[in-house]
């Protein structure tokens, strides 16, 4: 028998909190508004977080300082295994194509991307976050770069439909994937065939390894006080970007199963 969505977790987990129920809000404000709360505080290197408001408070040079010394922490040295293979496999391949990173955070992969000729939209709940990155392409001299902040999934219609990458490093795996199939449905129309669906997650063997807790638990644990963290594998990929098709061309985990990578090609 072929699962729904909710039949492919299979999980009893608290409810996702605050909201009355999955799905009422069609453009996810309520459910925005829960992230925006945590979502200000960004990972900043491999142990360290910020408050991007507190960035903005910085001169030009010691932002760029900042972000450098936070870049090198998470793609470096010990860290490459991390982050910084990713970084290095895709920078040649996102050369000049279009992409749209959803929940940019400090633009730690992405703004290396640009670097490397990448046109680069960033998107993030949070405003400082958005401000900070467009601080630092504007330092750096990135100029094919846009800004689009989610107040609600109404905001992505001012985005073009043709990107060649919808890039989530770590943004979809903190609400429900009944959310998360409302806000990937809405994306998925600026993606059309050909185009690549590049997330990284945390993978079920992580969440076993860590006691099988309920997802807002696993949140506190995982990422010091996010309201949610759910595991995401294949299967549950492909069920909330369904019914598009896509082809695999990686899904695999890595760094002892603290981290999953999925690379897709849509098809139809």
């Amino acid at each position: 028998m072929k699962l729904g969505l909710k039949g492919r977790l299979g999980l009893n987990q608290a409810a996702w909190p605050f909201e009355p129920g999955v799905g009422e809000d069609a453009h996810l404000r309520k459910s925005l508004e829960i992230l925006r709360t945590k979502w200000g505080e960004v990972p900043a290197g491999e142990l360290t977080r910020v408050m991007s408001q507190d960035l903005m408070k910085l001169s030009d040079e010691e932002l760029l300082r900042r972000w450098t010394e936070f870049w090198n922490d998470t793609s470096t040295g010990k860290a490459y295994s991390v982050r910084g293979w990713y970084q290095i496999l895709y920078k040649s391949i996102l050369r000049g194509k279009k992409v749209m990173d959803v929940g940019a955070g400090l633009g730690i992969d992405t703004i290396f991307y640009a670097e490397h000729g990448a046109e680069v939209t960033f998107v993030d709940v949070a405003q400082p976050n958005l401000q900070v990155i467009e601080r630092l392409c504007k330092i750096k001299g990135l100029a094919r770069t846009r800004f689009c902040y989610l107040a609600d999934l109404r905001a992505l219609e001012q985005l073009p439909d043709d990107y060649d990458a919808i890039y989530c490093c770590g943004s979809l795996i903190n609400a429900p994937a009944e959310v998360t199939r409302i806000e990937a449905q809405e994306l998925l129309k600026h993606l059309p065939v050909g185009g690549r669906w590049i997330e990284l997650a945390y993978p079920r063997e992580r969440w076993v390894r860590d006691g099988r807790m309920s997802f807002r638990e696993w949140g506190n644990k995982t990422d010091g006080g996010a309201p949610w963290m759910e595991w995401h594998d294949l299967q549950k990929i492909e069920a909330f970007l369904a019914p598009a098709v896509f082809d695999v061309v990686l899904a695999l985990n890595f760094h002892n199963n603290d981290f999953n990578w999925f690379d897709l090609i849509r098809r139809a």
